[in-house]
């Protein structure tokens, strides 16, 4: 699924085509949204956003097309007509005079008022955006020292949208390796030094990412590694998809676990339980 990161990089691509244009037309793949494609229509964008996982379109009619791409959903910006080449199916084509938008295979898309924005059943229960530029260290203690979340796992927290919106899998394991945690850990066992170690890393990594398009190594090693000729998938993480290699940092081979059938990655060395 993707992540933050690669939410805001597609909400990019797509805001250099749509943003601030009139719509021309709007198509909608999934009959239940197609009484408002004239609503939509001769309507220009004001701004797009994102929330976590979660991309908004704003209209300057007060009306915002919300959607996520969940596990296979995908924005193509094209040219003005020239469809990509896809067996997907079109949920959503968003057309000005000159390009395209187009959403194909996700199927969690709604066409909102700003009332039904502020009671929208994701929107309303996720926590801070990992990518927001009021997002402090500080801000992310807070969250940590946070009677709701203390007493969890950071393990199974770090996937919790309500936690901090826009994290998965493999921004989880690098988050928690930056910050030289222990997955199995709780917030309330770690030190404040530590916390201070996770609010940096939780920031740092999510903006590492979304500049790179999904780099979450030291970029000077990422440098040296692609000088030497190693592939983009084994130096683009520290430990993610990483397992049974060694570590950047100790030599200690990566460790993978299964955990609600989602992957998990870290160095037992670098990221060891304190006795």
């Amino acid at each position: 699924m993707p992540e933050g990161p690669e939410i805001r990089r597609a909400a990019d691509r797509i805001a250099k085509v749509v943003q601030g244009r009139v719509i021309e037309r709007v198509e909608f793949g999934l009959p239940r949204l197609q009484e408002f494609e004239g609503m939509l229509s001769g309507v220009k964008v004001n701004e797009l956003e994102t929330r976590g996982k979660a991309l908004l379109t704003h209209f300057d009619n007060d009306l915002t097309l919300y959607s996520h791409n969940q596990l296979y959903g995908r924005w193509y910006v094209v040219k003005r007509d020239r469809l990509p080449k896809t067996n997907r199916s079109l949920r959503v084509a968003l057309h000005t005079e000159t390009h395209s938008a187009l959403l194909y295979s996700a199927s969690d898309i709604e066409v909102l008022t700003a009332d039904e924005l502020t009671t929208h059943k994701f929107l309303a229960r996720i926590g801070p955006d990992i990518l927001s530029q009021q997002l402090t260290p500080q801000r992310v203690v807070q969250q940590l020292e946070d009677a709701k979340f203390s007493g969890r796992k950071l393990a199974h927290l770090y996937l919790d949208q309500g936690f901090f919106a826009g994290v998965g899998n493999y921004l989880r394991s690098e988050i928690l390796f930056e910050a030289r945690v222990n997955p199995n850990l709780r917030p309330k066992d770690l030190s404040p030094a530590q916390h201070m170690a996770l609010g940096e890393a939780t920031i740092e990594i999510s903006k590492r990412a979304y500049k790179t398009a999904g780099i979450t190594n030291d970029l000077e090693r990422v440098a040296q590694l692609k000088e030497q000729g190693v592939k983009r998938s084994q130096f683009r993480h520290h430990v993610f998809a990483r397992q049974s290699r060694r570590c950047y940092e100790c030599g200690t081979k990566v460790t993978k676990v299964e955990l609600s059938g989602r992957r998990l990655y870290y160095c037992a060395s670098c990221q060891s339980v304190p006795e």
